[in-house]
């Protein structure tokens, strides 16, 4: 299959190129940069230039593929109502181009906001007036003779080169001297490893039925209280509860993410799929060192 990738040279991304390539797919990938098309070539995929506010370039990339895969989000959390305005408009214009073509398109969501303080299931629905709205954007597509799906991503998506929110904890915790939870520590994360997720994107592509919603899903919910031990002992620095109140001065922007209880369940979407996550969970790839190597290089600078 030919398959479209948006965020190709991403961390999700990037990861999902290799599975797909590995399994016989042929990739094209969405570059924005000259540094993105460079990444995108040494995975061994085909560049295609454009943005996701290049609405033409989408629909000229999906045009040309079997199915999509979209991975792409822009991270502005400062902006975030345009930023998943943005991410509506680009799946609007790809799945008007695959409309009536059965191909497959596999969406990214989050979790957030969904089913707070309970275990949120593949049968949750988004909130309609929820700030992601890209579930919202994709499912009617199926109504319209797309094969769309919807992977929801827990708040950690681990694994080396990890850029988001565990390495943003990381740097407070470094920054503060102190490693920090907010509360109890009680409130717990869901997370997947990188590689796990991208062989559920491959499952999906090729053989979820439209309309489907899926948890990319190895930890159902670690304690923040875990996450903070892990780092506190990694950078030798003390454990410490910061009252919920005061986690977003703590934290900064990151604090209401760390704040939130958010566990979730892959149980059907294993049993769909066959999908086992065999990568490393969120707390043993902690504590292979590598989410510390920044903060010890800046230290000894």
């Amino acid at each position: 299959m030919k398959v479209f990738v948006t965020g190709a040279s991403g961390f999700v991304g990037s990861a999902v190129i290799s599975e797909l390539i590995a399994n016989g797919h042929q990739v094209i990938g969405l570059a924005r940069s000259d540094a993105s098309a460079a990444a995108i070539v040494a995975a061994g995929a085909e560049v295609h230039r454009g943005d996701l506010e290049d609405i033409e370039s989408l629909q000229r990339g999906a045009a040309t593929a079997d199915g999509v895969i979209h991975t792409a989000f822009i991270h502005d959390f400062s902006n975030y109502t345009n930023a998943a305005e943005t991410d509506r408009h680009a799946i609007e214009a790809i799945g008007a181009v695959l409309a009536g073509s059965d191909r497959p398109f596999v969406i990214t969501s989050g979790m957030a906001g969904i089913a707070p303080g309970r275990l949120m299931t593949e049968d949750d629905v988004a909130d309609p007036n929820g700030s992601r709205i890209s579930e919202q954007a994709a499912l009617p597509l199926a109504e319209q003779g797309v094969r769309v799906s919807a992977m929801r991503l827990p708040p950690s998506v681990h694994g080396e080169g990890d850029h988001g929110f565990v390495p943003g904890i990381i740097r407070v915790a470094h920054t503060k001297g102190v490693s920090g939870y907010p509360g109890d520590g009680s409130n717990r994360w869901p997370s997947v490893h990188r590689l796990d997720a991208a062989r559920l994107f491959r499952l999906a592509l090729e053989s979820a039925p439209a309309g489907t919603v899926l948890h990319a899903v190895a930890d159902e919910g670690v304690p923040v209280r875990n996450i903070a031990e892990v780092i506190g002992r990694h950078l030798d620095i003390p454990v410490v509860s910061v009252p919920v109140e005061q986690a977003s001065e703590h934290f900064g922007f990151l604090g209401r993410f760390f704040s939130a209880d958010i566990p979730a369940s892959s149980t059907q979407t294993q049993q769909k799929f066959n999908w086992h996550p065999v990568q490393p969970t969120l707390l043993e790839d902690l504590d292979e060192g590598h989410y510390f190597k920044d903060v010890e290089a800046a230290a000894s600078s």
